[in-house]
């Protein structure tokens, strides 16, 4: 039986949405938040290879924590997402009551202790990075729901920055207001899933009015961005629903003018398989070739890529500081 206090840190998640997070292997944190050891994490701890975004960027697998302050609020039903989309809480977080920044950052780092205890004693595991591990570095802001509905996501950011983290935060783009004067993350990611309106309400089934108007103006605010953060543009491509109009997509790219834009494809995994399915994943050839026909449009170019992620990035030109320094 569970303690009042246990009912209470997580009153605003149902009870039976607890349970179905926690058989996914998910750290609930407090009332609202929660964090999930990525697979890529449990395979660099084994020296099995890294996530494209240590390729990328140069961070570090085995030291991300992939977190959200807002687990179960989203204002988008992607049919690519691999949340059970139909357990979305809302499109708007209650605003009184919620944990304060510093609880969820040192919750989500007692939660991923928690989750990678198990490694310790697997002989597989590189007994220096499972040390590592034990103080994440990075914070990946983008496990599940839209992190920017989180009424102090900026005071989040600043806390992490305060105790000498990184922050990576990926959002709908919905919240431009909220965007317009965040402070800086270390690297901000924008998904961008849709080259027109029509192919938008059908991929990301916005729940709220004026969501493309909405998506609009942070590609703008992206822009403006772009001299106090890394900025990114991230499309997901879906085999036969928005891998389509590269003029289009061209179009927005020159709008936001970020650093970087990843072009990945869907993976079938989670519940987005109840949806989609293998037939929808585009191979990395294909992904690749889509890639270099919107880059052409828009001056940007094959930077770099990695084949078993299926993910390529575009860049207009390489530069030294792609690659982080930790």
């Amino acid at each position: 039986m569970k303690s009042k206090k246990e009912n209470k840190s997580t009153e605003l998640i149902p009870i039976k949405l607890q349970e179905q997070f926690k058989k996914q292997h998910y750290g609930l944190v407090g009332k609202h938040s929660a964090v999930q050891i990525c697979m890529w994490t449990k395979r660099s701890l084994k020296d099995e290879g890294s996530c494209y975004k240590q390729q990328f960027y140069g961070i570090k697998s085995h030291r991300c924590c992939q977190m959200s302050p807002s687990i179960s609020w989203c204002q988008h039903r992607c049919l690519f997402c691999w949340r059970a989309i139909e357990n979305t809480l809302g499109e708007k977080m209650p605003i009184n009551n919620l944990d304060d920044p510093k609880t969820i950052i040192e919750g989500c780092i007692r939660e991923q202790r928690k989750l990678l205890a198990g490694f310790g004693g697997n002989e597989k595991v590189n007994k220096k990075r499972f040390q590592e591990a034990q103080e994440p570095m990075h914070f990946a802001i983008s496990l599940a729901g839209e992190p920017t509905l989180y009424p102090k996501i900026s005071d989040l950011i600043k806390e992490l920055k305060k105790i000498g983290k990184t922050s990576f935060l990926v959002t709908n783009g919905e919240c431009p207001d909220i965007l317009a004067k965040i402070c800086p993350p270390t690297q901000l990611y924008v998904s961008l899933d849709a080259p027109n309106e029509k192919v938008y309400k059908i991929i990301n089934q916005p729940q709220i009015k004026n969501g493309w108007k909405n998506l609009m103006k942070t590609l703008d605010i992206v822009k403006k961005l772009k001299k106090k953060t890394r900025t990114v543009l991230r499309l997901t491509l879906v085999k036969n629903i928005n891998m389509i109009g590269e003029v289009d997509y061209a179009k927005l790219v020159k709008k936001a003018d970020p650093m970087f834009v990843e072009i990945k494809a869907y993976m079938a995994v989670g519940f987005s398989r109840n949806r989609l399915g293998l037939n929808f994943m585009p191979l990395h050839e294909e992904v690749r070739e889509f890639a270099n026909k919107i880059g052409k449009l828009c001056k940007y170019k094959i930077i770099d890529e990695k084949k078993d992620s299926r993910v390529v990035l575009l860049m207009k030109r390489d530069t030294k500081k792609r690659i982080m320094k930790f």
